[in-house]
Order: C-alpha cells, then sequence, then structure tokens
C-alpha cells in the first residue's frame, strides 16, 4: 500500500488493575479501538499518544510511564481502502479512572480472555484490525512466560 493510503497515529494501552484494556469507540464508529490518534504538526509519537489519551479519556500521563510497545499496521477501522500505522505505547501504571471525552462515544474494559476475535466471544464488541491482529497478540505472546522461565519442579 502506498503512503498516501496509510494513515499515521499513535495508540496507549491502558490497563485496570485486574490486566483488561481500556478501549474506546470514537463517534460514528462502531469498532473499538486504543485511545490515540493523528499526530499534530511537528508532534512527536509519544507526544501524540499522551496529549490523545488526556483529550479522550481525561488520564493524564507523564512520558516516562510510557513504554513502546512497537510500530503496528493493519487495515483502518474507519477509513475503507487505508491502512493505520500506529505507534503503540504501553502505560506502566494502573489506570483507574477514565471518562469518555471528545469524539468518544464510549469507554469499556476489556479482558485479554474476551478478546479471540474482531467480535469478541462474550460480548457484542466489535474491535478494530489492528486491536485484533496486532496489539492484543502482542501483549498476549510478551505476558506469556519463555521456556527458559518455566520451572519443572
Amino acid at each position: 500500500m502506498t503512503d498516501d493510503r496509510v494513515i499515521t497515529v499513535s495508540a496507549v494501552v491502558l490497563r485496570n488493575e485486574s490486566g483488561a484494556l481500556l478501549i474506546v469507540r470514537k463517534v460514528g464508529s462502531s469498532r473499538f479501538m486504543l485511545p490515540g490518534g493523528k499526530p499534530e504538526p511537528g508532534e512527536a509519537p509519544r507526544e501524540t499518544a499522551i496529549r490523545e489519551c488526556a483529550e479522550e479519556t481525561g488520564v493524564r500521563l507523564p512520558a516516562r510511564d510510557l513504554t513502546e510497545l512497537g510500530t503496528f499496521t493493519a487495515a483502518a477501522a474507519n477509513e475503507a481502502g487505508f491502512a493505520v500505522r500506529a505507534n503503540v505505547f504501553e502505560c506502566r501504571r494502573v489506570v483507574q479512572d477514565a471518562t469518555a471525552a471528545a469524539e468518544i462515544a464510549e469507554l469499556r474494559w476489556l479482558s485479554l480472555d474476551d478478546a479471540g476475535s474482531t467480535r469478541t466471544e462474550n460480548t457484542s464488541v466489535s474491535l478494530a484490525p489492528l486491536l485484533v491482529e496486532q496489539v492484543i497478540p502482542a501483549l498476549r505472546s510478551r505476558d506469556q512466560p519463555s521456556a527458559g522461565d518455566v520451572s519443572l519442579n
């Protein structure tokens, strides 16, 4: 896909005390995704993630609380014929209070156990391709103990 068909964004993985992910549904969209959005001119990816998170959820994050999860590409959830390339950051602290703001119509907490496909089995939540195809597998892979970490006692 050519660069003129790729939308660059930054997004943030926020988790509550039980490890569930905060997902948002924007006004006019049927799909849930991570909080985030497009950069302002001259804005670095981490700055975009921090600003968008505050605008969409009211959660204010210091830069030191974010670690880079990766850069992922998938079909755009809301723009047919486009791909989205997301710089995804993960917040190192537990988040408890978030409020739908700006263009956000709805917030939900999503357990990784419930996130098996674009439509979760336990709810009627429809998830963005980036979340299902890239971010959730990356989180699951990272959260799994490696073979060297397993004790056979």
